[in-house]
């Protein structure tokens, strides 16, 4: 009993180390993205990218045992999630054209509350109100960043909240394959779906791209990759609603990058709302691992 309690720690703790890669690298993505919008359509950046996402895709495949990890066991599961990263794809990349890199983040952390609940309503996994509480001073934190009333929000921010109700949605579909779709084949098939649909878009009109410009969207796409793959088998090594509130880290990512690249410093609101932030995924962690110490 007590050894698959242990196991069960150990996956819960690698699921939010994944969790915290996959926002970094996901937050990397972001701001490579952001700085691409005014040079490129929405379309060709999407498909250019997606391009790249494949080969750390292939990398993984190969390395993980081929062509065997590609398999397809849930068809309407894995059209479902391309149809959603389709959608979330398109709506970010809008709200990154419109908005501040931290501005477009933070109204996307919506998506954490919204995951607890519908693990708990769709997945049926355990949510006590120590949770839901560390989630909802998480999203305070956010709420303090933003500020209401300073001109943060406004239309634009429907993009972004669109992205979050979305990927929620997106990450219970992905929680729901965990069993018999493979990493690896769950991020193949999404980013093939990407490719085909905003490849379409080339008969608008695509811009010629330079080579320090393809360097940029190699790395992008590289980058994404890592980020898919990490937040995936965050998916697939915990419950959605143990590293639901993880996701808040990411706003870190992007104060530190906005203000090494853009100069954006963070005054004292997104300094105290960065702790609440925080404070409230480390909460979880301690709460997680001494409940599972009493169960064992």
């Amino acid at each position: 009993m007590s050894n698959i309690t242990s196991d069960a720690k150990q996956a819960s703790l690698k699921g939010i180390g994944c969790m915290v890669l996959g926002g970094f690298f996901l937050t990397v993505n972001d701001a490579i993205q952001k700085w691409m919008t005014d040079d490129f359509p929405r379309g060709e950046l999407l498909a250019v990218r997606g391009m790249f996402v494949m080969i750390p895709i292939l990398f993984f495949a190969w390395r993980l045992g081929g062509i065997s990890t590609l398999r397809i066991h849930s068809r309407r599961g894995q059209a479902v999630r391309a149809i959603l990263v389709c959608t979330t794809s398109f709506l970010f990349i809008t709200a990154l054209s419109l908005m501040p890199l931290a501005d477009a983040i933070a109204l996307t952390f919506v998506s954490p509350l919204i995951l607890t609940g519908l693990a708990a309503v769709a997945l049926g996994e355990p949510v006590g109100w120590h949770r839901w509480l560390a989630v909802l001073v998480g999203f305070l934190g956010v709420i303090v960043m933003l500020r209401p009333g300073a001109g943060v929000v406004q239309w634009a921010a429907a993009f972004p909240l669109g992205v979050a109700f979305l990927g929620a949605v997106r990450d219970v579909v992905t929680r729901r394959m965990h069993d018999t779709e493979s990493t690896i084949a769950i991020m193949f098939y999404s980013f093939l779906a990407v490719i085909a649909v905003y490849s379409t878009t080339a008969v608008y009109g695509w811009k010629p791209i330079s080579g320090p410009q393809l360097a940029l969207f190699a790395a992008n796409g590289l980058v994404l990759g890592l980020a898919h793959f990490f937040l995936i088998e965050a998916l697939r090594l915990t419950g959605a609603a143990v590293i639901a509130p993880y996701k808040y880290i990411t706003m870190v990512w992007a104060l530190l990058f906005g203000f090494v690249l853009w100069g954006d410093s963070p005054d004292a609101w997104m300094m105290v709302g960065g702790v609440l932030v925080v404070g409230s995924g480390l909460y979880i962690l301690r709460r997680e691992s001494r409940m599972k110490q009493e169960r064992a």
